[in-house]
C-alpha cells in the first residue's frame, strides 16, 4: 500500500543506516572529535584545576569525609575498563564512579561519565549504556588515528541509600556535565550513541 503523500515511511531511514543488519557507521573525522574532546576539556579544565578544600580540623561526633561535590577525581585511583573482568575486585559495595579519557595534547583528561552503585564490583558486568557510548567513542578514536586512555576510577565513601547515593551523582553530573550522561548529553552533541 503506497505511504499517503507528506507522510515519511519509516523502513526507509532505517535501510539507509546500515546493510545486512549492520549498524551504521559513525561518521567522525579527526577534525570533528578533536574539537568536540576540547569542549569539553575547556568546560572541566577549571574544575579540574580547582584548589582542594583547606583541611578543617575534624568533629568529634561529625564525618571527617569530603563531599562529592569537593572530591577531585584525579586523586582516585584509575583503573583500566576492563577491571570487572579481573577475579578479584578492588572496589565492593556501595561507590560513585567517573570515566575518564587523556586525549593526547590536552591539559587534563576529559571526564566522559559519572555513575553510582550499590555493587562497585558488579556494576559493569552487565548491560551499561555508558559501555556502548565508551566502545563507540575509542572505535571513533581509532578511525581517526587517535589514542584512548580510557579510566575508571571509584569513591566508596557513600552512603549505602539509593537516594542519597543519587543526589550526589546528579550534584556531580550539574557540576562536570559529563558528556555520555543523559542529562548532559544534548549540552555536548555527543554523536556516541548505545545501539
Amino acid at each position: 500500500m503506497p505511504a499517503p503523500p507528506r507522510q515519511g515511511n519509516l523502513f526507509d531511514q532505517c535501510e539507509s543506516a546500515g546493510h545486512d543488519n549492520e549498524p551504521a557507521e559513525l561518521s567522525l573525522n579527526l577534525r570533528q572529535l578533536q574539537t568536540w574532546q576540547q569542549r569539553i576539556h575547556s568546560f572541566q579544565k577549571p574544575l579540574f584545576e580547582a584548589a582542594p578544600p583547606a583541611e578543617e580540623q575534624g568533629s568529634l561526633f561529625g564525618s571527617n569525609s569530603l563531599s562529592a561535590v569537593e572530591i577531585q577525581p584525579l586523586s582516585l585511583k584509575p583503573l583500566p575498563l576492563s577491571f570487572w573482568r579481573w577475579p578479584q575486585s578492588p572496589h565492593q559495595g556501595a561507590a560513585l564512579y567517573w570515566v575518564m579519557d587523556r586525549p593526547a595534547g590536552l591539559e587534563h583528561p576529559i571526564l566522559l561519565y559519572i555513575g553510582e552503585t550499590l555493587a562497585a564490583d558488579r556494576r559493569w558486568k552487565g548491560e551499561h549504556d555508558c559501555k556502548a557510548y565508551l566502545s563507540a567513542y575509542q572505535e571513533a578514536c581509532v578511525s581517526c588515528g587517535l589514542t584512548c586512555s580510557t579510566s575508571i576510577r571509584f569513591w566508596g565513601d557513600v552512603p549505602r541509600a539509593t537516594r542519597a547515593r543519587r543526589t550526589l551523582e546528579q550534584t556531580l553530573i550539574r557540576r562536570w556535565q559529563p558528556p555520555f550522561n543523559k542529562e548532559s548529553r544534548d549540552r555536548w552533541a555527543t554523536p556516541f550513541q548505545a545501539a
